[in-house]
């Protein structure tokens, strides 16, 4: 990356640190900063997938971890309820994010009056109210008592695609027909948008907010306005959670994770200011190298780097993962990240970082000057880090044009 637009980005950094300075102590920042990044470490988010028997709940369930219906570990799907119990699946890549797939309401075990206190409410930050077909009763009685106890909700119709198709079918539009299935598909999904709308005024709801969707390709219809409505509703720590656990759909996923990360190597940087100094030849710097392999190994794991990442999205694909693997020129694996490795990367960045940074710690905030190595390892440890981070980017951007790429003919 262009050193000139280091300087810049750091300038930017250390002109937010002398800004929370001038109101509170060094210490006070760097401690926040730990204890911030200490909180996005290990926060929970339980998301929970309900809905009426048959609408599709465990399929969305494994939709959100990018795994598919039969694959090892799914959750089990079919034609009848073959949910009776709240059942706890674990996100692949981030296990501190659970996605529940709860009993379907409005079965003979579980009628609406009873079922938020069998499935433990209370235990969950939000909830998805999936139907395959219309709204019911059961649905917004269940939306009312989540409302009653402040959690937020949100309404999602699966299964769009094979209304679509069969719309196709019926009118007998062929593939060759682009034109057509494009009016069809959004007249389609115009009519299904309007009756789950009508439906639920119907039932009560005021102004109800309904997500169209596709539990076999999630960047279609309106699963990314899905993802951005819940992630502007959460607080911004769970936000981050979920921006960084989420699958990459758009560019525009990869611009909000980037943007995630470049805070979380501003907190990791503060950090690396005040804890052990790790002596480097002929230089007198610091830097926590245990943070700087943490904080690489998880950026590779929030773009879909890393091994089991990886694996996953040529599984759902369908393309060789060796495939997916050979446009990454930058990023390391992650059991390549060690140690050994951060080291080597610091002895190639330090001298900038101890020569640029101490002109610009001096000049910015003079406080960090005074501390020893702790300037340094801040602009050396932001410097290392930012430059991983934008390879990290390029890279993410080009396994996801590869998996988009149409398969080839035999």
């Amino acid at each position: 990356m262009d050193p000139a637009v280091i300087i810049e980005a750091i300038k930017k950094d250390l002109a937010e640190v002398k800004a929370a300075l001038g109101k509170k102590t060094f210490e006070a920042v760097s401690a926040e900063a730990q204890q911030q990044s200490n909180l996005l470490n290990n926060i929970t988010l339980e998301i929970a997938i309900t809905g009426r028997a048959g609408a599709g709940k465990s399929s969305f369930v494994n939709a959100l971890r990018g795994m598919k219906d039969k694959e090892k570990g799914a959750a089990p799907t079919g034609v009848t309820e073959t949910t009776m119990v709240p059942q706890e699946y674990s996100h692949p890549t981030f296990p501190k994010v659970k996605i529940w797939d709860l009993p379907g309401i409005g079965t003979n075990e579980f009628n609406a009056e009873e079922y938020l206190t069998k499935v433990n409410f209370k235990d969950y930050d939000f909830f998805i109210i999936i139907s395959s077909e219309r709204f019911t009763k059961d649905d917004t009685n269940l939306a009312l008592e989540i409302q009653k106890n402040k959690k937020k909700f949100y309404y999602v119709r699966s299964k769009v695609d094979i209304d679509i198709e069969n719309t196709w079918k019926s009118e007998g539009i062929s593939e060759e027909d682009t034109y057509e299935r494009m009016q069809s598909e959004k007249k389609t999904l115009d009519i299904i948008r309007k009756e789950c709308y009508d439906k639920l005024k119907e039932l009560g709801e005021s102004s109800p907010r309904v997500f169209l969707i596709s539990r076999w390709d999630l960047s279609k219809y309106d699963f990314p306005l899905l993802q951005e409505t819940i992630e502007q509703e959460q607080d911004k720590i769970k936000r981050d959670v979920l921006i960084m656990c989420l699958p990459i759909l758009t560019k525009d996923s990869i611009k909000k994770k980037k943007a995630a990360m470049e805070s979380l190597i501003w907190k990791n940087a503060m950090v690396s200011c005040t804890v052990g100094l790790i002596p480097l030849p002929f230089l007198s710097l610091g830097c926590d190298i245990g943070i700087v392999v943490w904080t690489m190994s998880h950026i590779c794991k929030v773009f879909g780097l890393d091994e089991d990442s990886l694996n996953i999205l040529a599984n759902r694909v369908g393309k060789p993962v060796e495939e997916l693997k050979s446009v990454i020129e930058h990023t390391p694996s992650t059991g390549m990240i060690t140690t050994e490795f951060a080291v080597s990367l610091l002895k190639r960045s330090v001298m900038w970082g101890a020569i640029t940074g101490a002109e610009l710690i001096l000049d910015c905030i003079p406080v960090l000057g005074s501390l020893y190595g702790g300037g340094s390892s801040f602009v050396t440890t932001f410097y290392l880090l930012k430059n991983f981070l934008e390879n990290a980017v390029k890279d993410a951007e080009k396994v996801q044009a590869k998996a988009a790429e149409p398969k080839r003919r035999k």
